[in-house]
């Protein structure tokens, strides 16, 4: 069998494809594992827990620590830390705890600063055809408790979770499904397991890399106590009562929601592990003494010895941290507190850093191709029209007026960050170029205009495109003002409509709306193993094709199917995608995905990577100065490892 590894962080294009009997084809291994890393003399002591050591509460770090412990290294230049210290950061509510979990950053498989997949929890990882996955954990991992982990806590959340129709009444979640099939899984051994479909699954390994990760497995020697197949009944009968829970498995459900850290005695992987029920308005994330990630120096991670949130109202988020109440700040923190928080730097004794975010775009429209109107559902669909109206925008104007001339003009697709990203894709039918548009307006047949040169629809009434939005701050309006101003050089009269939320998916989905105006896509900087979902018509919340996608949700029983050659094609590479086992096949359906984008404008972006303020602790060390701030990829803060903040005091 031939390999293909993974080392470094990068893929190596060593696949054989060929037997060399007979020509059959064999299967194609990637083998994923950590970059090379040190090599580390001695392990140190934590000071902090040196009275739990001599207490005789806690084992040495060397029987704390993984076999092969993860060794802390990375692409740009860090320092050695020293412990200590509380990390302080302001959330808005109780939920808001889940940030230990989506800022630990501690996965299976994760992203590094690259973008690229790299073993974190697991030893290795091999993918055989894109279709079989086998897990190695690290011999001796621990749980926060001190508790073995290994592939019983995965055999137990398959079995007795995952498939245990009280406790998961739809099954796994859709990203373990295939065609509608569930992968079979086996234990190889105790630090092995295995999972295979028949056809490949390009979802999981994002999934496991995600902001919030797939759950493939849980504590059980903790949640076993609350399993009706386990614990004793009567005590799960007065743990029910005491907690108000209907059932068991209302209270298992509860108890081990590793994600959502509802409660503070459930053990975790994660650097540090809240330790405070809500509801509170401070919650405690102390250090976990088994973490398996190691610095250079051979001291055990995180440095920090606590994060700890605290929870505030959402308007007073900037003037806090303007006190100096946060060491971490972004969450709660927009581009225009900019100038607020830059002019208390001094007083406070921190700096605000400008990271970039990475949504395709920043807003972005969407004419609604599903509309109801026939006129406009023509007009919408007609590539000219689109075209136009890109072509009719003066982003330079947006980003210079609202933006300081800070961000990038872009067309909601990838951005330079990007592997996928050539200027083709990220420079087609942005530039401002009235003349053409109107040269476009006119091939279309839309010659005739009205006194006050706005040009007249086929059926004599003025075009006028109502735009709609949510209506949640002025940005969008302020940007629509513009956009207004620069449309009537091409004869187009613009208007806005804020509503709600709902209702404005609600008229979306409806085909109500001509034209909205929301966020562009969540990630532009995909890579060639990110799902192009965002670009496909197989979701209704993607509002330039809502019908077409709540038809593929629905399997064709509400919507309308794709009725549009170059969607229809789309759909086709999406398959490809799907079945895609080379890195190859991959990027190829990826560059014609975005190609018939960048040239058909199904959504109209504006600009992006808008500056999102970090206002860091003028002790705090290892924060990046430059960075990009993203859900995911990037887990926001998650992807740079707060573990290895420091405080240099």
């Amino acid at each position: 069998m031939f390999f293909r590894v993974f080392s470094r962080g990068r893929l190596l294009a060593l696949a054989g494809l060929l037997a060399l009997a007979g020509g059959r084809a064999e299967a194609e291994v990637v083998r994923y594992e950590a970059p090379e890393a040190p090599r580390v003399a001695a392990l140190k002591e934590t000071p902090s827990l040196a009275a739990a050591l001599e207490a005789g509460k806690l084992p040495a770090i060397a029987e704390r620590l993984p076999a092969v412990p993860r060794v802390s290294v990375s692409g740009r230049e860090l320092s050695i830390g020293k412990h200590g210290g509380d990390i302080r950061m302001l959330v808005t509510r109780d939920k808001d705890v889940r940030m230990l979990i989506v800022y630990g950053y501690a996965r299976l498989v994760g992203y590094d600063e690259k973008l690229e997949i790299v073993p974190d929890i697991l030893e290795w990882m091999e993918v055989e055809d894109g279709r079989s996955f086998t897990l190695k954990l690290r011999e001796g991992h621990r749980w926060s408790d001190g508790a073995p982990f290994t592939a019983e806590d995965f055999r137990y959340f398959w079995e007795d979770v995952a498939n245990n129709k009280e406790l998961s009444p739809v099954g796994p979640e859709i990203t373990l499904r295939v065609d509608d099939e569930l992968p079979s899984f086996e234990v190889i051994d105790k630090t092995t397991v295995r999972y295979t479909w028949s056809t490949p699954n390009p979802f999981l390994i994002p999934a496991m890399a995600g902001a919030r990760p797939l759950e493939l497995f849980v504590p059980s020697h903790y949640l076993k106590q609350f399993h009706s197949k386990y614990g004793d009944a009567d005590e799960i009968a007065a743990a029910v009562k005491a907690s108000g829970a209907r059932n068991w498995a209302q209270l298992h459900n509860r108890i081990g929601n590793t994600y959502n850290s509802t409660d503070p005695n459930l053990p975790t992987l994660q650097p540090w592990n809240n330790t405070t029920a809500a509801p509170s308005t401070r919650f405690v994330g102390q250090r976990n003494p088994y973490y398996h990630r190691i610095d250079a120096a051979g001291q055990q991670l995180p440095y920090a010895d606590r994060f700890l949130l605290d929870v505030v109202g959402g308007s007073l988020v900037p003037a806090k941290t303007a006190a100096g109440e946060a060491d971490l700040q972004a969450r709660g923190l927009n581009f225009s507190d900019y100038t607020f928080l830059k002019a208390n730097e001094e007083r406070s004794k921190y700096r605000v850093r400008l990271w970039k975010t990475v949504r395709g775009s920043h807003l972005a429209l969407y004419p609604n191709l599903n509309a109801s109107d026939p006129v406009w559902r023509k007009l919408n669909r007609d590539t000219r029209f689109r075209q136009a109206l890109s072509l009719g925008i003066n982003r330079s104007e947006i980003n210079q007026v609202i933006y300081y001339g800070l961000c990038l003009e872009a067309n909601n697709l990838v951005l330079p960050q990007s592997p996928l990203y050539k200027e083709s894709f990220g420079e087609t039918w942005i530039g401002f170029a009235p003349d053409e548009a109107n040269a476009l307006l006119d091939e279309i047949g839309l010659t005739e205009r009205d006194s006050e040169g706005v040009r007249l629809l086929p059926d004599g009434r003025p075009l006028e495109i109502i735009v709609e939005t949510a209506g949640e701050n002025t940005e969008e309006v302020d940007v629509l003002e513009l956009i207004r101003d620069s449309w009537l050089q091409i004869g187009v009269k613009l208007f806005i409509k804020p509503s709600q939320r709902e209702v404005l998916r609600n008229r979306i989905f409806a085909g109500e709306t001509m034209m909205a105006m929301w966020f562009g896509s969540e990630n532009g900087i995909p890579t060639p193993y990110s799902s192009p979902e965002e670009f496909v018509p197989i979701h209704q919340q993607s509002f330039q094709w809502p019908k077409w996608g709540q038809y593929a949700e629905t399997n064709g029983t509400s919507g309308e199917p794709v009725d549009m050659a170059e969607p229809k094609r789309l759909l086709e590479l999406y398959d490809q995608w799907t079945a895609a086992t080379s890195h190859a096949q991959k990027v190829a359906a990826w560059d014609e995905i975005l190609a018939i984008h960048a040239q058909q404008v199904y959504s109209i972006g504006l600009i992006a990577q808008v500056p999102q303020p970090v206002v860091v602790s003028n002790a705090l060390r290892n924060v990046p100065a430059e960075g990009i701030y993203n859900w995911d990829p990037g887990a926001q803060f998650g992807m740079y490892r707060p573990e290895r903040f420091w405080f240099d005091r």
